[in-house]
Formats: structure tokens, C-alpha cells, sequence
């Protein structure tokens, strides 16, 4: 039974607030320093450039800002069903799966696509013991997910990849829905102490991971969400 209960949710998720955006990182204005979409509509093809920071059927738009963050400090990105939407309105309910965030160092951030390699996961917020994901806790939040950069990493320009997966019709192979956006950083400070290992976007997910072809209405416990282990200092 909970398994039509789950594909009820799942039909009924294509309302209004169904989608997200990253819109804005450390209460900045929407749109400056993160590359926005105008349209909130997800990716569901893991081996497409538009995995990366979006793009495809969710043009992005550039920005010239880059922004400032200190090492070792907590970043805030904030997440919002559209461009204009307020913190009551972050994404539906039914949308549940897991919060990331990765990091590429580049040479010029506000030019660099990020196709290719070099990123590393620094955060992931997935299914908790007591059965409640990243996205119930993102939306009990206002839309804002809190992340630590790395005090160990070598200063310079990033790229700050946001990363939501809904998993409502994950049952079925690319209905996972992958939402992120990168946003332009320059880290000050860090100790370029450690150097992460990195995976390849599009590369580090496959269609087939079981974090990416996941069942949410069989009462499952555990969950690994896709890609690296989250690298810390």
C-alpha cells in the first residue's frame, strides 16, 4: 500500500511548487555570483554536460560576480521553487531525497564551465535514522542549506555546485530529478594542507547507482546517496 501511496504523491507532485533553484549563496541577491535558470525544472540524464551546473532545457544566466568566502567559515545557499519565491515555498513535500554540495578549483570562475575533472563532495545531508531526508530538513529550514568550506584547501576561485536529487520517481530508470546550480567563489585563507581526490562530472553518477535508481515508497531504511565519499580536512 505504501507503494500506490507513493505514486499518488509522485503524480500529484507536478503542482506548482513542485521544482527548485539554488538562487542565492550567503544572503546575497538572487542571481549574483550563482548561475540561475529562469525556468526550476530538473535534469534526469546523469551522463549530460547539464548535470554539471545545469543548462540544456534550463538555460542559465552568467554573472560577473564573484564571491568572496573564508575558509573554514559556514556558507549558506538558499534554495527557492522559483526565482521570486519566499522561504514557505522551497520545493513540494513529495520531492524527498537528498542535499549536496561539491567544489572544483578553476582558474577563472566566472568563465569555467565545470565539465570535466576535478570535483570533490564536501557536503551531504541524506536519510537520517529517524526516516527524514535532506529535503524535509531544507524546507523545515526556509530553503537554506548551511555548509562548512574546507579550512584545508588551497586558496583561489571555485566553483560552489548546490545539488538537491528528488527520488519521488526514482523507481523508474532517469526518473530521478537532479536540481543544482554553481555559484562563482574565491576561498581566502585556506592551508592548501590537503589536496582532495575528485571525481569527473558528468561521470561520477550512472543511471543505474543505487542512490540514483532508488525505491522511496518501500519503507527502506538506509539510503547511499551517488558519487564520492565527502571529503574533510
Amino acid at each position: 500500500m505504501k507503494f500506490s501511496t507513493g505514486l499518488t504523491l509522485a503524480a500529484a507532485a507536478s503542482s506548482a511548487s513542485a521544482h527548485t533553484i539554488f538562487v542565492s549563496l550567503n544572503g546575497g541577491k538572487v542571481g549574483d555570483g550563482v548561475r540561475v535558470p529562469s525556468y526550476d525544472g530538473p535534469i534526469t540524464e546523469v551522463t549530460s554536460n547539464d548535470i554539471v551546473c545545469n543548462g540544456g532545457p534550463n538555460p542559465t544566466q552568467k554573472t560577473s560576480t564573484v564571491i568572496n568566502v573564508q575558509a573554514g567559515s559556514k556558507a549558506t545557499l538558499t534554495w527557492r521553487h522559483t526565482l521570486t519565491s519566499g522561504s514557505g515555498d522551497v520545493i513540494d513535500a513529495s520531492h524527498k531525497g537528498p542535499v549536496m554540495a561539491y567544489l572544483k578549483k578553476v582558474s577563472d570562475a566566472k568563465t569555467d564551465s565545470g565539465v570535466g575533472s576535478g570535483w570533490f563532495k564536501i557536503a551531504e545531508d541524506g536519510l537520517d535514522s529517524s526516516g527524514k531526508w535532506g529535503v524535509d530538513r531544507l524546507i523545515a529550514n526556509g530553503g537554506v542549506q548551511t555548509i562548512t568550506i574546507p579550512q584545508c584547501i588551497a586558496p583561489g576561485q571555485y566553483l560552489l555546485r548546490g545539488e538537491l536529487i528528488a527520488l519521488h520517481g526514482a523507481q523508474s530508470s532517469k526518473g530521478a530529478q537532479f536540481y543544482m546550480e554553481c555559484a562563482q567563489i574565491n576561498i581566502q585563507g585556506g592551508s592548501a594542507s590537503k589536496t582532495p581526490s575528485s571525481v569527473s562530472l558528468p561521470g561520477a553518477y550512472s543511471a543505474s547507482d543505487p542512490g540514483i535508481l532508488y525505491n522511496l515508497y518501500t519503507g527502506q531504511k538506509t539510503y547511499k546517496a551517488p558519487g564520492p565519499a565527502v571529503f574533510t580536512c
